[in-house]
């Protein structure tokens, strides 16, 4: 069975596992876009997920108060294990009663900072992104998010900031002004590759998400083929992928292992 190795986040001291786990499965299922249908699963299932993860070698855990109710689940079922994963959690966009709703106000990060925080049970957050709602740019310089998440980073609740971007601008700019872009990239869609590229150039970190196009490489069955391509990048760190399935799972750590094996 592969174990992953560790990579490094360029421009910070964080190490991460090339595959992380999203959990929006873990705590949402209105509203989403996925090609089936799912159920949420039950605490053991989660618990047999994150321990097949681990022993896997994955380390990154990608979750948000958009979510759901994903953070107050991992909170509770992490436990003493907390300190073996990364733990990346959003501010900016809030899901409640079925509907998505952003604030972006200063006070509002602050608040969903100290949220997470509470949910998850723990001292600190290893990265905070913006949850864009697609006016990327305006979130940044009207809103002064960044600012506030530079704060928390100095008070030691957060120790890396940026944003999960929808726009080139956007992404580059929060590179810019942060430690992280969290960007769409895949063989179907590369239109974000030039913030991929001011990343290699400006020495920051790039999370991918929607590597395998939100399922569609699973079905072609060219998942060794999508993740080869995302890591052909020397930008990308790390691709989050929301999976449920644990043969899913394995068969994208397989992939991995191909990859950088050089078995493909």
């Amino acid at each position: 069975m592969p174990i992953m190795p560790k990579r490094k986040i360029i421009g910070t001291d964080i190490f991460v596992s090339p595959i992380g786990l999203g959990t929006v499965k873990l705590g949402r299922d209105q509203q989403v876009n996925y090609l089936k249908r799912f159920k949420i699963p039950d605490d053991k299932a989660i618990c047999q997920l994150l321990d097949l993860a681990q022993s896997m070698g994955v380390n990154l855990l990608d979750t948000a108060p958009a979510y759901g109710t994903s953070e107050e689940r991992l909170g509770k079922l992490l436990g003493y294990r907390r300190t073996d994963w990364v733990i990346c959690s959003k501010v900016g966009e809030e899901f409640q009663n079925g509907a998505s709703h952003f604030d972006f106000s200063p006070e509002h990060i602050r608040f969903s900072v100290q949220r997470s925080l509470k949910r998850l049970n723990i001292d600190y957050l290893d990265i905070v992104l913006i949850h864009s709602s697609g006016e990327d740019a305006t979130i940044i310089q009207k809103y002064g998010c960044l600012d506030v998440l530079a704060d928390l980073k100095k008070e030691g609740l957060i120790r890396a900031s940026g944003m999960s971007s929808k726009t080139v601008e956007g992404g580059c700019l929060a590179l810019e002004r942060s430690d992280i872009a969290m960007v769409t990239y895949n063989i179907a869609d590369q239109s974000q590759q030039p913030v991929l590229d001011f990343a290699a150039q400006q020495g920051k970190g790039i999370l991918v998400k929607k590597a395998l196009a939100s399922g569609h490489a699973c079905l072609s069955g060219s998942i060794d083929e999508s993740i080869a391509f995302v890591f052909a990048h020397p930008a990308v760190s790390s691709a989050v992928v929301g999976t449920i399935n644990p043969t899913h799972l394995r068969e994208n750590i397989e992939a991995i292992d191909h990859v950088f094996t050089g078995r493909l």
